[in-house]
């Protein structure tokens, strides 16, 4: 992603991105990854009995959470290339940003009765904060490029109506890993 500006066009032509919603599962990861801050993502999982119609297994977040004070923008590479978000995730990130819904104050009321309390300190939920800014900013630009509607596109969850039962998964690289 790093190297190439139009690697983004490539993955889109490839399999399993090239049809379904593996490349809007990927953009939902690297948002994911951004907030966090993990730069550490190689590969991911799914369920493999499913084919393309599957979604996507976060494992391994270890690297998560680590310098609250810098925000590694080579993560959103990907969504800024690609310029791709479902409806779902471009609402609720709006809806994140506003004063009554702050991810950080959120984030800090799910985590308050954890047993290892306190799970984040308030500069790791601060940078969550402005790094959402930031996504929606990359968010902006793409739509003011391509046009809203080729940049949101609408949810299809017709893999969750179908899934039922199975527990084989696959590991797959994860198309940013070269």
């Amino acid at each position: 992603w790093e190297v190439d500006p139009d690697y983004c066009d490539e993955v889109k032509q490839t399999p399993p991105f090239d049809r379904g919603s593996r490349l809007l599962d990927i953009m939902d990861m690297t948002i994911f990854d951004f907030f966090m801050g993990n730069m550490d993502r190689h590969h991911y999982e799914t369920f493999e009995k499913f084919g393309n119609e599957t979604f996507i297994i976060h494992l391994d977040n270890g690297r998560g959470f680590g310098k609250h004070s810098h925000d590694e923008l080579s993560i959103l590479v990907p969504l800024s290339q690609c310029c791709r978000v479902r409806k779902s995730t471009h609402l609720r990130l709006q809806l994140l940003a506003k004063e009554e819904y702050q991810l950080s104050r959120l984030m800090e009321e799910s985590l308050l009765h954890d047993r290892l309390h306190p799970v984040l300190i308030q500069p790791h939920l601060e940078a969550m904060d402005r790094r959402l800014r930031l996504v929606l900013q990359v968010l902006a630009v793409c739509v003011e490029k391509e046009g809203y509607s080729k940049v949101v596109e609408v949810d299809d969850h017709h893999w969750a109506r179908e899934a039922r039962g199975g527990r084989d998964t696959a590991t797959h690289r994860n198309p940013g890993h070269r």
